[in-house]
Formats: C-alpha cells, sequence, structure tokens
C-alpha cells in the first residue's frame, strides 16, 4: 500500500502532465506551421488552425476527408502515402494543394510515420507554403526566357547588319570583342588590350581616337560617342575603315566603370562612295554626253555635256521622258532600245538624229547599255551620245567629191578602153606589139573601173542610196564573166556549179561582190596555187563560197576584215595592193539580199569566204 505522500506526489505529477499535455496540444494547435495527421487509408484525423488557414476549410470540412481530395496531382499524394506506409521519411517534397476559393498552393511537405509495434498509427505532416517562392522563380524563369530570346533576337539582328559589339573595362584596361568584332578587326582573341586595339588604328586617326576614349574615361567627354576611323589589319595588312558607336556608363564623377558599343566594316561602303564620286567626275567632265534613264524612258541623270549637247539644263530633264529629244519621226527607235535594254543587251555606235532645245536635228552616235544592280537585275539605263555630225558632214563631202571624181574619171577610162579594144581588133594596122600592149591596157582599165565602181558603190551604202535591181539570172554564167580574165597557170580557177542554178538577185552587185572575193584570192596567194568558186545547198538556200591556198589571215583580224578601209598589215601584205574597201562593200551589198559575209581561214594554209542566199 502506498504511503499518503507517494500518491500525492502522483496525483501532482499526474495534473502537472496532463498541463502540460494541454499546452503542447495548445501549442501545436495555435503554431503558425501548418499540421496534420493522416492515418493509413489516407483520411484526415487531425489538422491544426495554421492548416486550416492555409487551405481556407473549416475544422468539419476538412478532419475526416481523404488527403487526395486536396491534392492537385494525384501522383505526389500517391508517392507520399506510400513512403510513409513504408516508414519512410519525406523531405521538402514539393506538393500542389487545392484551396476551398480554387486557387492552388505549392507547398513543401516534410512527414514520418508514427509506428506501434511495426503498425502504422497515423502520419505527421508539416506543410510549408512556398507558393510566393515558387511564382517568383516562375516568373524568373519566364523573364529570363524572354530575356535569352530577346538576345537571340539582339543577335541575329546584329549578324544581319553585320555589326560587332565590343565592351571595354576602363579600370582592367581590356576590350571584350564579339566573334564579329574580331572578324572585321583580324584579332585573333575575344578578349584583347586596350593598346593591342589602339595599334591596329591607322596613325593618322590614333590621337583623335585616344583623346576621344581619354574624354570618356575622364568624364569629360558625351557619354553617347560615334566616329570613323581607319584600321590596319593584321592579317592582311590591308587598309579598311570602321564606324564605331558606344555608350559609357560612369561608376563615379570621374572614373568610367564600362564603355560598351558596336563597331561596322564601312570599308565597302568607303570604297564605293569614293568610286561614286570618281564616275560621277568623269562623268561630269565627260565630252561626251551622259544620259541615264529608267527602263520607262524616265531621264534619272543629265551631265554637263548633255546640256552643251542638247540645249536643256539637268533641272529641265531630269524626270522627262526621252521623247523629248527625239525626233516624232524616230520614236519607234525608243521601243527597240528599251527592248534591248530589258533583255540585257548593250548597243554600240547606234548611228541616229536627235532635237535640241533650239529644234536643231544633229547627228548622234549611241552606246547604250543596261544598268544592272548587285543582284544583276536591271534597273535602267546608261546612255552616251557623241556628236557625229561633223563627221557626217565630211562623209557627205567625201561621198560628193567621190561620186564626182568617179563620173569625170569614167569618159576618159572608156575612151581608152574602146581605144585599147580597136588596137585588138585591128592587129593588122596597129602591129602585134601594140594589140599586146592594148591588152594590158584593156586589163588594168577594167581594174580601175571596178575600183571606180566600188567607191561610188561605197558612197551609196554609207549615205543608204545602195538600191538594188533584182532579175533572175544564171549563176555559173556569173561566175565565169567574173574569173575569165583572172584564171591564169599559176593561179587555175575550177568552178564547182550547176549550169541548171538561177538566182534572184542584182545580177551587177553580186559581180562586183564575186569579182571582189576572186581578186583577193588571187592578191592574198602570192606563191600561187588552186582557187575554187563553188556553190552547195544550204537548207533552202544556196552557199556560194571562194576558196584560195594563199596566206591566210589571223583569227585576231578576222572579225575587223569587214570594216570600211581596215588592211592587214604585215610582212606578207606589205606589197599587196589595196585600200581595203572590198570586203567592206561585200559585206553591205549582202546585208542588202538580206545575207551575211563569213569566212574560215588558217594562217599559212588559205582561206574559204562564203555567203547564203
Amino acid at each position: 500500500m502506498s504511503s499518503p505522500t507517494t500518491a500525492e506526489q502522483l496525483a501532482t505529477e499526474n495534473i502537472e502532465l496532463k498541463n502540460k499535455l494541454a499546452e503542447l496540444s495548445a501549442f501545436i494547435d495555435r503554431a503558425s506551421l501548418a499540421l496534420h495527421w493522416v492515418n493509413r487509408d489516407g483520411i484526415i484525423i487531425w489538422a491544426n488552425q495554421a492548416e486550416l488557414d492555409l487551405l481556407g476549410y473549416d475544422e468539419k470540412e476538412y478532419i475526416g476527408a481523404s488527403i487526395a481530395s486536396f491534392h492537385a496531382d494525384q501522383g505526389t499524394i500517391s508517392t507520399i502515402l506510400k513512403k510513409l506506409l513504408n516508414n519512410e521519411r519525406i523531405e521538402n517534397y514539393p506538393a500542389t494543394l487545392k484551396c476551398k476559393n480554387g486557387d492552388i498552393k505549392h507547398v513543401t511537405i516534410n512527414s514520418s510515420a508514427l509506428m506501434k509495434d511495426d503498425e502504422f498509427l497515423h502520419s505527421m505532416c508539416f506543410t510549408k507554403d512556398v507558393t510566393e517562392a515558387v511564382l517568383a522563380e516562375q516568373r524568373k524563369d519566364k523573364l529570363t526566357a524572354i530575356l535569352r530570346d530577346k538576345e537571340e533576337r539582339l543577335r541575329l539582328a546584329l549578324a544581319s547588319t553585320g555589326l560587332g559589339t565590343w565592351d571595354w573595362n576602363a579600370q582592367k584596361e581590356v576590350v571584350n570583342l564579339s566573334e564579329r568584332a574580331q572578324q572585321i578587326l583580324e584579332l585573333p582573341y575575344p578578349v584583347q588590350s586596350k593598346n593591342t586595339v589602339i595599334e591596329i588604328i591607322y596613325p593618322e586617326d590614333r590621337f583623335a581616337i585616344y583623346q576621344q576614349m581619354k574624354g570618356l574615361s575622364e568624364n569629360v567627354a558625351e557619354d553617347h560617342f560615334e566616329f570613323t576611323c581607319r584600321i590596319i589589319k593584321p592579317k592582311t595588312f590591308t587598309i579598311g575603315y570602321v564606324k564605331i558607336t558606344g555608350l559609357a556608363y560612369f561608376s563615379d564623377p570621374k572614373t568610367s566603370r564600362r564603355i560598351i558599343g558596336t563597331i561596322m566594316d564601312i570599308t565597302d561602303q568607303k570604297k564605293s562612295i569614293e568610286k561614286s564620286a570618281e564616275l560621277a567626275a568623269i562623268v561630269n567632265s565627260s565630252y561626251d554626253a551622259i544620259i541615264g534613264k529608267t527602263l520607262e524612258g524616265v531621264i534619272t541623270s543629265w551631265n554637263d555635256a548633255a546640256s552643251s549637247l542638247f540645249g536643256y539644263t539637268s533641272y529641265e530633264m531630269i524626270g522627262q521622258p526621252i521623247l523629248k529629244i527625239i525626233p516624232p519621226d524616230r520614236h519607234a527607235e525608243e521601243d527597240y532600245i528599251l527592248g534591248k535594254m530589258r533583255l540585257g543587251q548593250s548597243i554600240k555606235h547606234f548611228e541616229t538624229v536627235r532635237l535640241t532645245k533650239s529644234g536643231k536635228l544633229i547627228d548622234l552616235s549611241l552606246t547604250i547599255s543596261p544598268i544592272k544592280n548587285e543582284h544583276g537585275e536591271i534597273i535602267g539605263v546608261s546612255k552616251i551620245a557623241r556628236d557625229i555630225t561633223e563627221k557626217k558632214q565630211e562623209e557627205q563631202r567625201k561621198n560628193v567629191f567621190i561620186s564626182m571624181a568617179s563620173h569625170e574619171l569614167k569618159t576618159p577610162l572608156t575612151t581608152v578602153l574602146m581605144s585599147a579594144q580597136m588596137m585588138q581588133l585591128h592587129e593588122d594596122i596597129f602591129g602585134q606589139k601594140s594589140a599586146q600592149m592594148a591588152i594590158k591596157i584593156e586589163s588594168q582599165i577594167k581594174k580601175m573601173m571596178l575600183m571606180i565602181a566600188d567607191f561610188l558603190s561605197i558612197a551609196q551604202a554609207e549615205e543608204g542610196k545602195l538600191q538594188l535591181h533584182k532579175t533572175s539570172f544564171q549563176l555559173e554564167r556569173l561566175i565565169r564573166d567574173c574569173t575569165n580574165n583572172l584564171d591564169s597557170e599559176k593561179h587555175p580557177i575550177e568552178i564547182l556549179c550547176n549550169s541548171d542554178l538561177y538566182l534572184f538577185a542584182d545580177r551587177a552587185k553580186l559581180d562586183q561582190v564575186i569579182s571582189n572575193l576572186v581578186s583577193n584570192a588571187v592578191k592574198y596567194s602570192p606563191s600561187g596555187g588552186k582557187i575554187t568558186v563553188g556553190t552547195e545547198r544550204y537548207g533552202d538556200k544556196t552557199r556560194i563560197y571562194v576558196r584560195d591556198e594563199g596566206i591566210g589571215i589571223d583569227l585576231k583580224h578576222q572579225k575587223n576584215i569587214f570594216k570600211s578601209f581596215y588592211r592587214v598589215d604585215n610582212l606578207n601584205t606589205s606589197n599587196i595592193s589595196g585600200f581595203g574597201i572590198g570586203l567592206y562593200l561585200v559585206a553591205e551589198i549582202l546585208r542588202q539580199h538580206g545575207s551575211e559575209i563569213q569566212v574560215e581561214s588558217i594562217k599559212g594554209k588559205g582561206s574559204t569566204f562564203y555567203f547564203n542566199l
């Protein structure tokens, strides 16, 4: 039996224990940290006021309900319960809880199991509200993603503009360069000393740049700056131009903390500006009129020579149609010219007539070319006009003189020719020696008369008065007439032509063509050799050719031999007479017939001239 003292002590201790338990329960119930218990079936069997306040429920709504019904993520609560039933400790496990008002709370859960005889009684869970921290982190992640996106956009924008970036730390005296900035400056590393960067600046520009940067460092200059300078690229040792812009940030009134900016390689722009200025100077100082226009024929540029030639100022003509200086009867020429330009084709030495401000007509030679942009697209037309009025007048005077001289020479030559022919007919009267001399005289007179006919034809061709009188004639007969007086033992002539072949053309003009070609074949075969004049079918036309075994024509001369008064001058031709008009006349006569003279030749082996009719 216990003593009265012991019983009293136990009663006192029991009361004290109950009081402390009540105090502890009250402390836990009123604690700011949310707490709850869950049994093995996942039912909430107790929760303190902080837990109820966290989610907004009252005790009747919360206690006795399934804990899973308050979790937004069922997978999370399933994992937590499974771990607790296995007597595993839960530490800072993230979860999302549903509030009564529909809000979602982000929490971390720390929990352990209360076990008795290895049996799970209930969990003891601490719930910490981390919603503000999670939302702040989400906002940070979102802002970081936006920042990265903007940085990428900026990087792409800089890359598309060719800009490089740099960042100068004034205290450490180093410059951080972007990849593009390194390429522009031809520097191998992204971080360079200040002196390394300054050393590549062109010596004459270095002092001004140094003063600018010094002013920024000392907070003397404006915080924003821009300048252009030359650099000497250390790899290629070439001079380049760069445009540098920047902004300075200051850590205190006297010391620059950071200077950042961009750099752009403007070498091509500088060269382009210099080239444009050079071209503009050339255009403005040119003696030829140089006119620019659109593909619609609207004038875009007009140099000083154009003003002098046409009488209009650039102010009067820029923006006006080019038809303003084209006579009405020649407007169709502009359609032809613009059509060629749209196809990307140039026109050289186009002779025409244009109209001045005073109404005077002037003869011009035009050289017209399409203007293309950097992508090869045709964006306009450039026209160079040269006044050939005086040249045309000289040609006209020359042609008048040739015509008069030719007519004046024909009469005495005809008389001499008739006399030579009479001497041959009456050998019994004049003697054998005189008759033989008459043969030579007749041959030379005929050559001279052929030359006069050529000069007359050239004058007519240059004045556009070369007229054709077409008839049908036997081609073989014409060839034999042209070659009768040229056949010899040294130059035997072979004729390969069907006697049934007839042509419809100007017989007299084709006589000049074939005579000139055969005569040239004889002249340019000084060592002799066979000459072949023949024909062959070429589609629905007849090809007529003259082939020799003479000295041949160098390839570099072949494109020029059909120009008037052009002669091939070399040791092989120095003793061969001629004015260089025969082949030009051949080309003009055939052009009037809608044909073209062509040549195939190998130097030292002979030539073949041919055309199709």
